[in-house]
């Protein structure tokens, strides 16, 4: 070139020339490329770019489904995109398990990026939570990974999408605690189908503003000079104030919504979009500094060429093998074994709320990665059931403390914090509000450890008051296993005693994959008739349960010609044993303990054994937990049984009444526990 021209800037349009190829390439082999559904960044690769091109390999970007620029930005071919795009074994991010530009990165050199879902807008509370986590590890002087960097994480969005209630959440804790989080708005004025006009009241930066504390910049993202300086700008206040930002760009469209949603089906302003299209926009400066049309040809050549030969390549690729469906469905925990004291000499017997408390306290004493938070759980109350009572003060407030109203943010930035390598132990107040987080529980948290092939476990212990007590009534009496039961990807235990509660939290902690704990409140006190076995001698600090080990709560006293077994869990347990003294001797009950996994082995041989088994549940008895048990022994045990297998739980209602006489109506209880055994044993 005859002048000198900034090589950003070449840099620049060479990946803005081989996106748009790759645009070109996908649609010219449509019959092939849209076997799987993809999007592209045609129009948003200038404000893309930008960022991309500035982040540092201590960052963490979360992306959306239409930043394959930014992709290539950090550093990626687009052979490995394309690998992603034909879901090829050999793609990067998942070995062919999910869609186009839903990127997981975890390589030197590169920014961090965590597994990404395709939910609209639920990558900015995971987002929020790894900023949430850089501010947490600042404030523990844990970086010494880091040097002399200092990370932000960044969301990048389009604007329809900041229209879900998940985002405000993010917003809402980020503005609220000063998290270092950049959300990067790209606004082309489409939803999918539908327009600017017809889905939102204003725009994502008029929203923003909203939220003390976030400071808001608009910029041109079809101009790639104005974006990168807008861009360099807020980047280095970051890094200096840690303060959260939030970039609005407006973009043009240039290409499909998606693969299956085609312009030509709904778009009447593609040609006013195409007078923004960055790429001549580029060229057009880039020959205002000095840079010749021969060499712009040149790099545009290139840029095919590279195209062409690498997607040529992917197609060639090897596909996933059938086998390849079952590797990384859990990552592997060290905890196999029961181990430690569980009746320490010389212990008094403690309620099983503290033997929470107590398990709690020494994760956090043992290591500075942990912390606590939740609704209420702060210094001023400890828990609503007083779980966490001194936790705060001991260790203060930013490793114990209180969140908003929100159980998505609360489930959701847990993938964040995990990400940036601490393991956030958080509650939901009630098993009632865990709804509104399953969507980050499931598409979240379940899915990182499969969907990023390995290398993103989100590590994660959710703590979940559970079950009816105390005449909660309709919002505050669920019992929820049988939902979560069907959410592949996470590990479920539902203790009954304090001494298996502890355990199976300091188990919870050790294990690489989320852990909900359901804890029962009517067993927390041991208050309730019949629950004094709750109350148990506190286990040694390094007492461990392996999930999916049962406990033989009770074993038949004496060989009788007709004997039962009672397959339960959590409350189930109590019920039993109340029910088992009408049967002198003839009753096994087992407490599952874990419910995902389950202990299979000793369930089945323990039916087996019997003959005659009878599952206890809290929750109604139809379409539940209780009832796939069932089915399975039901198939392995076929031949052993001596009559059918019975299923007792609540009754049938849309919720748990208020009035206390119609709860004890509908829950189980020994009498019916007792008459579920007499026609076993008569049967």
């Amino acid at each position: 070139m005859g002048k000198s021209v900034n090589s950003t800037l070449l840099q620049a349009y060479e990946l803005m020339c081989i996106s748009k190829e790759m645009t070109e390439c996908f649609e010219k082999n449509k019959e092939i490329t849209q076997t799987y559904v993809h999007a592209t960044s045609r129009g948003h690769e200038a404000i893309q770019l930008a960022c991309a091109m500035q982040l540092e390999n201590t960052d963490f970007l979360y992306p959306y489904y239409r930043d394959d620029a930014m992709l290539l930005g950090i550093g990626m071919k687009p052979y490995e995109l394309m690998l992603q795009l034909l879901a090829k074994k050999d793609d990067p991010f998942s070995g062919g398990r999910t869609y186009y530009s839903h990127a997981s990165l975890r390589e030197s050199g590169k920014p961090k990026i965590p597994h990404q879902s395709s939910a609209t807008g639920m990558q900015a509370i995971p987002a929020s939570g790894a900023a949430m986590g850089i501010q947490y590890r600042e404030k523990m002087d844990i970086t010494e990974d880091w040097g002399s960097s200092k990370p932000i994480s960044l969301c990048s969005i389009g604007d329809a999408a900041m229209t879900e209630g998940e985002v405000s959440e993010a917003l809402q804790m980020a503005a609220l605690k000063q998290y270092p989080l950049l959300v990067l708005v790209q606004d082309n004025d489409w939803d999918i189908s539908a327009n600017a006009k017809e889905v939102r009241s204003g725009d994502a930066a008029e929203y923003a503003r909203g939220f003390p504390g976030i400071n808001v910049v608009q910029l041109d993202g079809s101009d790639f000079t104005s974006c990168y300086h807008g861009v360099r700008e807020v980047l280095k206040d970051m890094r200096k104030s840690r303060k959260p930002y939030l970039i609005h760009a407006k973009v043009p469209l240039l290409n499909h919504h998606t693969s299956g949603v085609r312009m030509e089906w709904y778009r009447d302003d593609l040609n006013i979009h195409k007078k923004r299209d960055p790429l001549p926009k580029l060229n057009l400066f880039l020959k205002e500094q000095g840079a010749s049309e021969k060499d712009l040809k040149k790099i545009e050549n290139k840029a095919k060429k590279i195209v062409l030969a690498d997607f040529k390549k992917a197609l060639e690729a090897e596909d996933p093998k059938p086998e390849d469906l079952f590797t990384h469905r859990y990552a592997p925990t060290s905890v196999t074994k029961e181990s430690g004291a569980r009746v320490p000499k010389n212990r008094d017997e403690t309620v099983m709320v503290d033997s929470a408390l107590f398990a709690m306290r020494e994760i956090l004493q043992s290591h500075p990665e942990a912390l606590f938070y939740g609704q209420d759980v702060g210094a001023r109350l400890g828990g609503v059931f007083r779980e966490a009572a001194t936790l705060a003060e001991q260790f203060g407030d930013h490793r114990v403390f209180n969140t908003p109203i929100q159980e998505a943010f609360i489930i959701g930035s847990t993938v964040g914090m995990a990400a940036v390598g601490l393991k956030p132990i958080v509650e939901v107040q009630f098993s009632d509000y865990i709804w509104p987080g399953l969507n980050q529980l499931f598409t979240e948290l379940s899915r990182s450890y499969y969907l990023s092939n390995g290398k993103w476990p989100a590590s994660a212990v959710i703590r979940v008051p559970t079950g009816a007590y105390g005449s909660g009534g309709p919002y505050h009496s669920s019992s929820v296993e049988s939902v979560l039961t069907n959410i592949n990807g996470i590990k479920i235990a539902y203790p009954s005693t304090g001494a298996d509660l502890k355990g199976l939290m300091k188990s919870a902690y050790e294990d690489p994959n989320p852990v909900v704990i359901l804890e029962h409140k009517g067993l927390y006190w041991s208050k309730i008739k019949g629950t004094i076995g709750a109350k148990t001698v506190e286990p040694s600090k390094d007492y461990i349960i392996p999930f999916g080990k049962g406990r033989v709560v009770l074993e038949p006293s004496a060989k009788k010609e007709k004997t039962a077994c009672i397959i339960t869990y959590g409350m189930g347990v109590y019920w039993s044993l109340e029910a088992e003294k009408a049967f002198s001797g003839k009753i096994e009950i087992i407490d599952l303990r874990t419910l995902q996994p389950w202990d299979k082995d000793l369930v089945l041989k323990t039916v087996s054994k019997h003959g005659r088994a009878l599952l206890v549940t809290e929750e109604p008895s139809s379409n539940t937990f209780a009832n796939a048990i069932s089915g399975e022994i039901q198939r392995q045990c076929f031949e052993k049984l001596d009559a059918p297998i019975l299923v007792l739980g609540s009754e049938e209602t849309p919720a748990i009444p208020l009035n206390k006489t119609l709860e004890a109506t509908l829950l189980p209880n020994s009498d019916k526990v007792i008459k579920s055994l007499e026609f076993l044993l008569n049967y």
